[in-house]
């Protein structure tokens, strides 16, 4: 499609809220682009790249600051410029609500404020928090209310406390983001969340990280009789429920493995904007040989299932 009938929804774009950036500065990567982005830039850049809606979220590091409170006042600060956004621009933003997480009851609050006043898409989280990854029975109450919810989950990792820095001149998301996506995914699927919370909607960001590439060593390790007992349908039943968007995944090399595990159905199109855009991303994955149905669903109608609002 032309540049003036945008169609794409784009699961994956990030936004930089002022003064969530005065505060957290230095540790978002990448500086030039976070502080050229912009509203009308972000819709500019959209139009380019056929995009209809964008559902932003917080990047790395997200809104946790090692304090509670400044925390939740983060999160609140994000969620609020998020929702200004959507209503300034309608029907061409819609966005994940970030939680200050591992706050417990500052979560619990905030997620109730998002989805039900600021009528958020969904929640936007980060793989792992300090040194525990999603599936922790630490965060066990949030998502006990986000599965009570059938609320859609959103996922963006990061560098984990444990691996930041490890190579040097290396920047940590050449390596660590798509290992951590694998980490939280082994750590929802082993510690029983993905049968505990069926009703979650959950979406893992860069084609599911390096999980397809590891996908025998996951089918082994599920083989164990422990293991096997928390997964009693299967681990290919439960990683072909998640969702995947296909952010810095649409390169032929990805795409011939993780298309080979994940059905069309469970694609979402992402860009990472405004680290990439979809001018680059549409021609890759029209380019990979997708049917124009398959290409649709990927683009569009896989994710109008998630957020029927969207039609």
């Amino acid at each position: 499609m032309t540049n003036a009938s945008p169609h794409r929804i784009d699961v994956h774009h990030h936004f930089f809220a002022p003064e969530y950036v005065r505060e957290i500065g230095p540790a978002l990567t990448n500086q030039r682009v976070v502080t050229d982005w912009s509203p009308a830039w972000a819709i500019d850049d959209m139009e380019k790249g056929g995009v209809a809606t964008s559902i932003t979220s917080v990047t790395t590091p997200g809104v946790w600051t090692g304090d509670a409170a400044k925390s939740a006042r983060l999160a609140r600060i994000c969620n609020e410029y998020a929702a200004q956004l959507a209503r300034d621009y309608p029907g061409r933003y819609g966005f994940w609500a970030a939680l200050p997480l591992p706050d417990i009851e500052g979560s619990l609050r905030e997620l109730e404020y998002a989805l039900d006043t600021l009528k958020a898409d969904g929640i936007g989280l980060i793989t792992s928090y300090v040194d525990k990854w999603l599936g922790d029975p630490a965060f066990d109450p949030v998502f006990e209310e986000l599965n009570r919810r059938g609320a859609v989950v959103y996922t963006h990792p990061t560098a984990a406390a444990c691996c930041a820095g490890l190579i040097p001149d290396i920047a940590d998301a050449i390596i660590e983001f798509g290992t951590d996506t694998t980490r939280a995914i082994a750590r929802w699927l082993f510690s029983g969340s993905a049968v505990r919370y069926p009703n979650i909607r959950i979406i893992f960001s860069h084609g599911g990280g390096t999980m397809p590439f590891l996908w025998e060593r996951f089918l082994r390790a599920s083989a164990a009789p422990k293991l096997a007992a928390v997964l009693p349908n299967g681990i290919l039943h439960e990683i072909q429920r998640f969702y995947y968007d296909t952010a810095q995944a649409s390169n032929e090399m990805t795409l011939a493995s993780f298309t080979r595990l994940i059905p069309v159905s469970q694609i979402l199109f992402g860009t990472d904007a405004p680290y990439r855009n979809a001018r680059e991303y549409g021609p890759m994955l029209a380019g990979w040989g997708f049917s124009s149905g398959d290409l649709r669903a990927i683009e569009r109608d896989n994710a109008l299932g998630l957020l029927p609002r969207l039609r």
